[in-house]
């Protein structure tokens, strides 16, 4: 297959590498002049450190370059640049092509979720014939990058669609599965980085693995809340999508959201700890429109309104968690 990636962060080049391994054709663009220079020159990304990238590659700044004659294209640029990224690239689209979402998140103003803002830019082109899918699942990049054993979910309506994606990714390394619930897939994805927000914060306080062990718990009791409201599946938010990716993101070192909220739980204000960890943190842009979503379809999401809180309105770690521990007692079945 020809393949055009989108984006040459972390997760990118993580999938870049993964798909050179399988023998496809990928070239990867970026903006940023610099970054792409720095990958020519080196085969190295400055935050994936120990990985070098197969030869084969290629890289551009030239969008035209990456869109035009392919296979597939992969979008995997920050969720905020997803609308523009979309934008960009609907000249030189094809047809026939098959689009991947591969960004986690819900657009602010429109509570979109990031195939809808694809599809909403593609619709410029009407004549534009394509078939669009999402990418998640527990895959931190770090581990993606050096082919260590992980799983991902490839969501279409079209079953067949989705399983032509899974056949590009999958390798002894990396197994896909597939699901047709595309809006529960990219819910699960957007919501688990404020949950992990929230377990950092705890982590932060000095609170324990009890503590973690609830926000977690509560966490995807929350998101699957939210999920049904919205006409998901509830199976969606116990698997990869959900109950796994929350479990990797709340619980690992290489998770920017987990770290982020760790230094705010010690203190930290958001920008502080957003310069520390110098990569964007998902779950933070995700909040406005979470409680957006929450407010829209009357749902209680009292771990979100914690998080908004503490960032948005300054409200101390200690106060948000005595709120949470003193809520009225509920039946565990029906919440």
């Amino acid at each position: 297959m020809r393949i055009g990636v989108l984006g040459a962060g972390t997760w990118g080049m993580a999938l870049s590498a993964l798909l050179a391994k399988n023998r496809h054709e990928v070239t990867v663009w970026s903006a940023i002049e610099q970054e792409i220079e720095q990958l020519k020159a080196t085969r190295r990304h400055k935050n994936l450190k120990n990985v070098i990238f197969p030869e084969d590659i290629e890289y551009t700044t030239d969008i035209e370059k990456a869109c035009r004659a392919q296979d597939m294209v992969l979008y995997v640029v920050p969720s905020a640049f997803i609308r523009a990224t979309a934008k960009r690239s609907l000249p030189y689209l094809e047809n026939g092509v098959t689009l991947i979402n591969a960004a986690k998140g819900i657009e602010k103003n429109t509570l979109m979720t990031m195939t809808e803002v694809i599809a909403d830019e593609l619709s410029a082109r009407s004549e534009l014939e394509y078939k669009l899918t999402a990418l998640s699942g527990p895959t931190h990049a770090e581990e993606v990058a050096i082919g260590m054993p992980t799983s991902i979910v490839s969501a279409c309506e079209d079953e067949s669609v989705s399983r032509a994606v899974a056949d590009v990714f999958h390798n002894s390394c990396m197994r896909v599965y597939t699901n047709n619930d595309v809006k529960g897939v990219e819910i699960c994805g957007a919501l688990k980085n404020i949950i992990a927000l929230a377990a950092g914060i705890t982590r932060g306080m000095g609170l324990g693995d009890n503590a973690i062990a609830m926000l977690m718990t509560r966490g995807i009791s929350e998101m699957t809340r939210i999920g049904l409201a919205m006409g998901c599946k509830r199976r969606t938010f116990m698997g990869l999508a959900g109950i796994g990716d929350l479990i990797v993101t709340c619980t690992s070192r290489h998770s920017r959201n987990n770290r982020c909220g760790e230094l705010i739980g010690k203190g930290a204000s958001y920008e502080e700890a957003e310069r520390e960890i110098g990569m964007v943190v998902e779950g933070y842009h995700a909040l406005e429109a979470a409680i957006a979503l929450s407010h829209k379809h009357g749902i209680e999401m009292p771990i979100t309104e914690a998080v908004y809180d503490i960032i948005k309105n300054g409200c101390l770690p200690q106060d948000a968690m005595l709120r949470l521990m003193t809520r009225d007692m509920k039946n565990e079945l029906d919440t």
